[in-house]
């Protein structure tokens, strides 16, 4: 997805990767919702506000300094200071779109990537601490992963493939999360009550909002108008299709009926495997592509349940799992004539040991670049909500407000009118009854 410096802008190329950031940046409220709806009630606003801040601290963040890490040039690990404070970014083109219009189509990912995390800690992790995690999350880990692969570095150099984001968001954000959980430790009541999702609506809507935007997440990766575009947002449409219907097999051979909860994170994933290889597979691989990936996920899924691990939303099995097992089946699947190049499949096994390695350093990059940021926030403010907040909820005490209330400055609620007052009527015996003094 790296762009190149020069070239002429190109009208169509343009109109496309506006309406494409447009539509990623809309994942992030969709997540929101997603992850929201899975939640207890008594923590959803905190939940869906983790979203809503990554917008803004993740975004800036992105603007001042983490462009210029991930795609100024540099060297092989890192981009220089070329961007800081986007210096040297305007309207001149960027291949055949704008150098600005580049940039923010790249923040949408840094934002959506830093907003994934959230799941894995949410109903117990302070905001203030998160605010700062997503700040240097994104600069310290994101950013160089993305120059590693998109921005010039030395994975590229290797010729590992990732369309849209199958390492550098997901496996990264997967291997975060994990972290993240291990480090908060489990909710307070964990393994002692079930937590029930409070509003599976809400969580079916983000995923239906996250499979819209996600065709603009691939499909404006092709940085054109053109028929690799077009190919992304049609394996877009395919993989998480046949994700679903196995994850509903699944759920039917274990349980007897397929669940909405279930098909709302089938989705997730066959969007996030087909991430890496959507502009490089055909459309018949696509459907393999999400067939395969429900498996994985959904085995890690239920032997996390059973664990003591507290990844709350399941972040590491749907996006870490998802994304190795998408960016390795890149490797199997992509074939030259749409653009990349031939994978295991088609006599080019080195393709799968590059996917492997790319899978691998950015799983241990992020795990350890995570781990020294959470150890360094703690030593400035403690990482974990006190048991009395998670006990009341985070909506209550981060907040100062609650999702579901009828209590009064909560919500508006507008008085019913009062019937109109009857007459009083006098009883039947006084009516009778003459009035005393009366002649």
């Amino acid at each position: 997805m790296a762009g190149d410096g020069g070239g002429a802008l190109v009208a169509a190329d343009t109109a496309w990767l506006l309406v494409a950031t447009a539509m990623v940046l809309l994942m992030t409220p969709a997540l929101a919702f997603f992850y929201g709806g899975l939640v207890r009630s008594k923590n959803a606003l905190n939940t869906m506000m983790m979203s809503f801040a990554a917008l803004g601290a993740a975004g800036v963040a992105w603007a001042l300094a983490g462009y210029s890490v991930a795609f100024a040039t540099g060297g092989p690990l890192a981009g220089g200071g070329a961007h800081l404070l986007l210096a040297g970014v305007g309207t001149e083109a960027h291949g055949t779109v704008p150098h600005l219009l580049f940039f923010a189509f790249q923040g949408t990912f840094a934002i959506i990537a830093a907003a994934l995390v959230s799941g894995a800690v949410v109903e117990r992790m302070r905001f203030g601490p998160y605010l700062a995690f997503l700040v240097l999350w994104t600069l310290a880990v994101y950013a160089p992963v993305a120059h590693w692969v998109w921005g010039g570095g030395w994975l590229a150099g290797l010729g590992a493939l990732d369309f849209a984001g199958g390492t550098v968001v997901h496996v990264n954000a997967g291997a975060a999360a994990l972290v993240a959980a291990l480090v908060l430790g489990p909710r307070k009541d964990h393994g002692r009550q079930a937590y029930l999702p409070h509003n599976v609506p809400f969580t079916l809507l983000g995923a239906g909002l996250l499979w819209f935007g996600w065709t603009g997440f691939n499909g404006g990766s092709a940085l054109a108008a053109d028929g690799t575009a077009a190919l992304a947002v049609v394996n877009t449409m395919l993989a998480p299709a046949a994700t679903l219907l196995a994850w509903m097999a699944l759920d039917h051979l274990r349980g007897g009926r397929p669940t909405a909860v279930g098909a709302a994170t089938a989705v997730v994933v066959g969007l996030v495997a087909i991430t890496p290889a959507a502009g490089f597979v055909g459309p018949m691989a696509a459907l393999a592509v999400g067939g395969l990936a429900a498996v994985p996920s959904y085995l890690a899924i239920l032997r996390r349940s059973r664990s003591r691990l507290d990844d709350s939303l399941d972040v590491a099995a749907a996006h870490g799992v998802g994304g190795v097992v998408g960016a390795l089946l890149t490797g199997v699947f992509a074939r030259a004539v749409w653009g990349g190049t031939d994978g295991a499949l088609f006599g080019n096994p080195r393709l799968l040991a590059v996917q492997a390695v790319a899978v691998l350093a950015s799983l241990a990059y992020s795990a350890g670049a995570t781990f020294l940021i959470l150890r360094l926030i703690a030593l400035v403010a403690p990482l974990r909500a006190s048991a009395r907040d998670e006990g009341v909820g985070l909506d209550v005490a981060f907040h100062g407000e609650e999702a579901y209330t009828t209590g009064e400055g909560a919500i508006l609620v507008t008085p019913r009118p009062r019937p109109p007052e009857q007459p009083q009527l006098r009883p039947a015996a006084a009516l009778e009854r003459p009035a005393e003094g009366r002649a």
